[in-house]
């Protein structure tokens, strides 16, 4: 694949030079990983109305599509394995430009991957939780009763539903990660926005409060966004292989 030269080297030379960059990922680097985007043609979003934490908690029809979304997705997801884009992140994390990974992604990728600060803006499908007394359970464990037969799993310590640990539609982020999200891209100085189409809310605004406070906002990403006005940098091209060559740009 020919890559950009002067773009990828123009990269390169912003992680080099950062003091304290972030890395803010979407689907986009998952597909490389055979996870499909849910908003994409002929994604999950494209054959069922998405689940609300409402419709969720309000009616056992919409927790049974939940738990059927889950069984379709389950397999593609448990085989995922992180690609070059996760592994250069973590490599890019543990030498030290990359100060913490802020994620839209909900499949642990990147911790698999070796990177350390990773901050879940919409949760993790690795775990599975009680709505009623937050018991967890590794998302294998509950997956295997659903594949048993259990259309829509309770708990087994007070009879709650179970719902993956995930921000569901309609549902808020948690505010103490969105809080430290928000001030690690006002205090960073490279902010590298990858896979995401930014324009999901709130999330979208982290790259935007990162260029205000002064910070040089790349953008990764096969498609324009949003935002691409505000980047320094914008690089329309696959991830992995992209930062593959900026490692070996680094190594020199």
């Amino acid at each position: 694949m020919s890559l950009p030269a002067d773009a990828i080297g123009r990269l390169a030379d912003l992680i080099r030079s950062s003091k304290h960059a972030i890395a803010f990922t979407g689907a986009g680097i998952s597909t490389e990983s055979g996870i499909p985007d849910f908003r994409s043609p002929g994604g999950l979003w494209s054959r069922y109305r998405p689940v609300t934490i409402q419709d969720f908690v309000a009616s056992h029809e919409a927790r049974q599509t939940f738990w059927k979304i889950r069984r379709e997705s389950y397999a593609d997801f448990v085989a995922a394995r992180p690609n070059a884009g996760h592994i250069a992140i973590a490599r890019l994390e543990s030498t030290g430009p990359i100060a913490a990974v802020i994620t839209q992604n909900i499949d642990e990728l990147h911790q698999q991957a070796g990177s350390k600060r990773v901050l879940e803006l919409h949760g993790t499908a690795r775990h599975v939780l009680c709505l009623s007394c937050d018991k967890r359970w590794p998302a294998a464990d509950i997956q295997k009763r659903v594949v048993a037969g259990e259309d829509v799993p309770t708990c087994d310590e007070c009879g709650g539903w179970l719902k993956s640990a995930t921000v569901s539609f309609g549902q808020q982020l948690p505010a103490d990660v969105l809080a430290e999200a928000a001030h690690l891209a006002k205090s960073c100085d490279l902010f590298l926005a990858i896979g995401s189409s930014l324009t999901v809310q709130p999330a979208a605004m982290l790259p935007v409060y990162a260029h205000q406070a002064g910070a040089k906002l790349v953008i990764i990403n096969q498609t324009e966004t949003p935002l691409d006005d505000l980047a320094e940098l914008i690089i329309n091209q696959p991830i992995g292989p992209t930062f593959e060559t900026v490692l070996q740009l680094l190594r020199k």
